[in-house]
């Protein structure tokens, strides 16, 4: 009767530590997701500053995977000569602005899911602007999700856009 006591005791431990083990498995797998997410992370923070791009502390410390761009940063950016860029408005159907982007892809934040393979080009700067930053910057997230990770969110949109009469003096690639 002992060595039966023992016996189960012995089956019980190796089931401990066998859900232990597939704990630690289930753990690994997702520490190695993160890493390789964080890698991609960098290798697009070294991309952008091996293309001269200035990018915020805040960026590069907090991992962050896109660019939050001030209304006058990103004007800046928009009206430079030798950039090119995707811009994306992810403002609802109908919004009405008075800022506007004869270049601009016009794909609604609801829309994105469906229809984000029009962008492709992953390597390109991609600008992004809503009604308000709140849709763009939903918009910035999931184009990461997507392998975009060159994305620049347009903080206050349209609302906070600088000048209304923004137009460069040349047209922008787009795709």
């Amino acid at each position: 009767m002992m060595g039966n006591k023992l016996q189960k005791n012995i089956f019980f431990n190796i089931n401990k530590l066998n859900e232990k083990i597939v704990d630690l498995q289930t753990q690994i797998i997702e520490l190695n997701a993160k890493v390789e997410k964080y890698q991609e992370i960098e290798r697009c923070h070294l991309l952008r500053v091996k293309n001269g791009e200035t990018l915020s502390d805040d960026y590069i410390l907090n991992g962050r995977a896109y660019n939050d761009l001030s209304p006058e940063a990103a004007l800046n950016f928009y009206q430079q000569n030798d950039t090119h860029f995707i811009l994306i408005d992810v403002s609802q159907k109908g919004f009405q602005t008075k800022n506007e982007f004869e270049e601009a892809i016009n794909i609604p934040f609801d829309e994105l899911n469906f229809r984000y393979k029009e962008i492709t080009n992953k390597s390109t700067p991609i600008l992004i602007i809503s009604e308000d930053g709140v849709q763009s910057i939903l918009a910035c997230e999931f184009l990461n999700q997507m392998g975009f990770y060159n994305v620049n969110n347009i903080s206050g949109g349209h609302k906070y856009w600088p000048a209304q009469e923004s137009k460069p003096n040349h047209l922008k690639s787009v795709a």
